[in-house]
């Protein structure tokens, strides 16, 4: 019979330790050592094919050694909390898998090994997994033992038999492994061994003269430097006390019969459950487990059971039917799908074809219908489709959208509809990637979805803001942008020419050619090769990241040029050719806007990402001048001055910032008066210039390190000035304190409509870790409110747009700033609504301030 023994404590460790700290989209749970542990079990099952499996586990008692020896272990720090939470979970999962757990109070889990190993008989064998060495000197002929480790997130595995021993360690028995360690000790368990005595010396003494036995009895006669003998005449007690502390006893009390490890048959709903809430939906798929809530009772949320799905063709009567029922229950939960609808019937799943006679009167009557409420999965597809096709149905009396509210409940995850049925609807099934399958249990998963948003006063948030955005985001993707081709393809004609040009004169001052984008190559180039500084080294190579590149500029001309080349480079490659890639057929270009993609509600650009052209560069600026207006329009442009910091004054109530933007003052010469004790006329533009690196540096919760690196100053003057900061803006210094406080407590934080961001590191042991997730706290609600501000800003654009009949439409949304292509005769009444809307989305003690501009492309309206 084979075993399976594992080391429990052992390997959560190594998982702990080897995955990044990882969590709930709540925070309630941890999860990486469960998560490292299964994937380590599953491997070792799937590659031994064992007949019994059982895991060992410590109990928190002393043992016998510590009883022998009161230094045993002594150094030994307790669990990190954040494992320790783990630890009972772990074995109700191990438990519900149908596994025996092990345990023997006063005996360690290396005890409990040893003691299963010891009773493999003449046709069993064992393997013991472990992260532990220890354990190598339980190797025979028929017990082997796996190193397990998790490595960047994957299972790796070191088997070890008698000869692997022996090649590794020089000795001929696996047992003298123990005579090794009584001698070099083990600092890890404190284990004292003979003082001066290291590794190496100890490999050499076990490996030419046997035990310690032998080695002690023959002390006189064999052949080793007279310091050595000396320290093991000193210390013969220490490595016989060493010895009994470093073997593995063999005794434990526990069952050694391997037949009762055989494992039972797991409780599938138990692990199920379990597993759910540790939001571990892949792992169920892995483990082949049936659902929690059984989809083969094949009833959705109204008890009505749920027939194969109707596919066949709808006549139009049928369709009209289909209407009539939806509208007499006065509510509809529906999922479209490539133009499909699949909705809910008294009689289970209805599909509606687009090939069917009579869709698009369909279509019109329920989309239309205001009285039916309409809940539904990532309605801006349903808009989006319309408007491809060009067919003008108004939507109304949308209610709810499941991507939306699974977004908003908490904005870390996955939100496709067969995870929102697993996590809300709590159906686990091999069926949740059907459509049809999922729609059966909508109502289920609105019923959850709801009543969270409602606990959480998110109701506003999700019906005035994210439901009607959706409606925007579609529109503005179905105008795209109008692209100069002919003008990107010349520019990016000049790049390349620059490029090589680059490229020659950095070769003529390395002296050879080589792969300019090979990090490695790169880094053999500038230190080997010409001797540059070197500032760090990686595993493999010299670091030459843009920190280390842009430290050497000032002095290596050939360093300026490579960071040139790689500017040039990635605007060739992304934006020139990028583009040029993804125009249509119309000239335009038509980027995804995505609203679930951010922790902090912004909006996403990809496919292109439009939000990425750069802005900052006078190079990268020349790239708008190929964005530009349709024949007979203009763009117009508007952008928020300083709405962050704006929003930053508004939620710390603080008095002097408040009255400085509402005046109209210069915020960063006045910040700069404060920082520098200096009277305003006298600012000068340096002192702007650190004084806004530190008013946007505070936004983002920046510490003195980084802004020393920002403005170029020693750390501690950074420091001062962000002390300097504090002490002037004292209600801001309270907010921020606040910020984290609260965040403590309840494990999140919120924008001022209730947008939250999980931050279950906030309370991490590690400092690094809790440091960064603080940063996250006193950004977020700053930075989240602003979207949430631009987002309210757009609707209102757009409906206005929309109220007044006028051709112009909403084309862009980056960060901050709205483009809006109007015809030119309605250029002036479109500037004039952009910026009351803009400046007018929401009422703050502080005004908001929007900077319009237009012109013929890009570059002119915005600059």
């Amino acid at each position: 019979m084979k075993l399976l023994a594992l080391d429990g404590n052992s390997i959560v460790n190594r998982a702990f330790y080897g995955i990044k700290l990882l969590t709930t989209k709540d925070g309630k749970y941890y999860t990486n050592a469960i998560f490292g542990f299964l994937n380590i079990l599953l491997k070792l099952e799937a590659d031994i094919k064992p007949d019994a499996v059982a895991v060992a586990f410590d109990v928190k008692e002393p043992t016998f050694r510590h009883k022998m020896y009161e230094g045993y272990k002594a150094n030994r720090h307790g669990m990190p909390d954040e494992l320790a939470a783990q630890m009972p979970i772990l074995k109700e999962i191990i438990t519900a898998m149908g596994l025996k757990i092990i345990e023997a109070p006063g005996w360690e889990a290396d005890d409990i090994l040893g003691t299963l190993a010891g009773a493999a008989g003449k046709d069993d064998f064992c393997y013991i997994a472990t992260g532990d060495r220890d354990s190598l000197q339980l190797v025979s002929e028929n017990v082997n033992v796996l190193l397990a480790a998790t490595k960047m997130g994957n299972t790796v595995t070191t088997r070890y038999d008698t000869a692997k021993i022996k090649e590794d360690y020089l000795v001929d028995s696996p047992s003298l492994l123990i005579d090794i360690k009584a001698l070099q000790g083990d600092s890890s368990d404190c284990i004292p061994g003979v003082a001066g005595i290291g590794e190496k010396t100890a490999k050499d003494l076990v490996s030419k003269f046997g035990t310690i036995d032998e080695i002690y009895d023959n002390l006189d006669t064999i052949d080793i430097k007279p310091g050595v003998k000396t320290k093991l005449e000193n210390d013969k007690e220490m490595a016989y006390l060493s010895r009994t502390l470093g073997t593995i006893s063999r005794q434990a009390p526990v069952d050694i019969d391997y037949s009762s490890y055989v494992p039972a048959e797991a409780d599938a709903y138990k692990l199920t459950s379990i597993l759910s809430q540790l939001e571990m939906f892949k792992m169920i798929e892995r483990l082949n487990l049936k659902p929690a809530v059984s989809a083969d009772s094949s009833e959705n949320s109204s008890g009505n059971e749920i027939h194969d799905v109707n596919t066949s063709p709808y006549e139009a009567e049928d369709l009209k039917l289909l209407y009539n029922s939806l509208k007499k229950e006065g509510a509809a939960y529906f999922v479209f799908d490539s133009g499909l609808f699949y909705v809910i019937t008294a009689n289970g799943v209805a599909a509606v074809n687009p090939e069917n006679e009579g869709y698009i009167g369909f279509c019109e009557d329920f989309l239309f219908d205001k009285e039916i409420k309409k809940y539904t999965y990532n309605c801006k597809s349903l808009y989006s489709f319309f408007y491809d096709y060009r067919v003008d149905i108004e939507i109304n009396n949308i209610c709810g959208d499941a991507m939306l509210s699974a977004y908003i409940i908490n904005p870390s995850g996955d939100f496709s509809l067969q995870r929102i049925i697993e996590e809300y609807a709590g159906i686990i099934s091999d069926k949740t990637g059907d459509t049809a399958f999922c729609t059966a249990y909508l109502k289920t998963a609105f019923e959850k979805l709801d009543s969270i948003t409602s606990g959480n006063g998110q109701n506003d948030l999700l019906q005035n803001i994210e439901l009607p955005l959706s409606r925007v985001l579609a529109s503005m993707e179905r105008e795209g942008f109008q692209i100069d081709t002919k003008g990107i393809a010349e520019f990016g004609n000049s790049i390349s020419e620059r490029i090589n040009t680059l490229i020659s004169e950095i070769y003529s001052q390395v002296g050879y050619e080589f792969n300019l984008n090979s990090p490695k190559q790169l880094g053999e180039a500038l230190f080997e090769k010409m001797g540059l500084p070197a500032k760090k080294k990686t595993k493999t190579g010299y670091s030459t990241n843009a920190e280390v590149l842009e430290s050497l500029a000032a002095d290596y001309p050939v360093v300026s040029k490579i960071l040139e080349y790689r500017t040039y480079s990635k605007l060739k490659s992304t934006y020139c050719d990028g583009l040029l890639k993804v125009v249509g057929e119309d000239g335009r270009v038509h980027s995804s806007l995505n609203q679930t993609e951010t922790r902090t509600g912004r909006i996403s650009s990809s496919e292109p990402n439009l939000q990425n052209i750069p802005v900052r560069s006078a190079l990268g600026k020349e790239m708008r001048k190929y964005f530009k207006a349709k024949d007979g329009y203009t763009l117009v442009d508007a952008d928020y001055s300083q709405i962050e910091l704006r929003v930053l004054a508004h939620m710390a109530n603080d008095r002097n910032m408040i009255e400085a933007f509402n005046n109209g003052d210069d915020i960063h010469a006045i910040t700069a008066s404060q920082v520098f004790d200096m009277p305003l006329m006298m600012v000068t533009p340096l002192m702007r210039s650190r004084a806004k690196a530190v008013n946007f540096g505070i936004v983002y919760g920046i510490g003195p390190f980084s802004l020393s690196k920002n403005i170029g100053v020693s750390v501690p003057e950074a420091k001062e000035y962000i002390d300097n900061y504090l002490s002037h803006f004292s209600s801001v210094r309270d907010y921020m304190k606040k910020i984290i406080e609260n965040a403590r407590k309840d494990g999140y934080v919120e924008t001022i409509y209730n947008r939250r961001r999980y931050l279950p590191e906030i309370n991490n042991s590690n400092a690094n870790i809790r440091a960064g997730a603080e940063r996250m706290a006193m950004n977020m609600p700053i930075q989240g409110t602003a979207a949430d501000i631009i987002k309210i800003a757009m609707i209102k654009v757009w409906e206005t747009l929309e109220k007044m009949k006028f051709k112009a439409k909403l084309i862009l949304q980056v960060h901050d700033e709205l483009i809006v292509e109007a015809p030119e005769e309605e250029a002036d009444t479109v500037a004039a609504i952009l910026k009351r809307e803009m400046e007018n989305a929401v009422n703050m003690r502080v005004k908001l301030t929007a900077d319009v501009g237009c012109g013929k492309t890009w570059y002119e309206a915005k600059d």
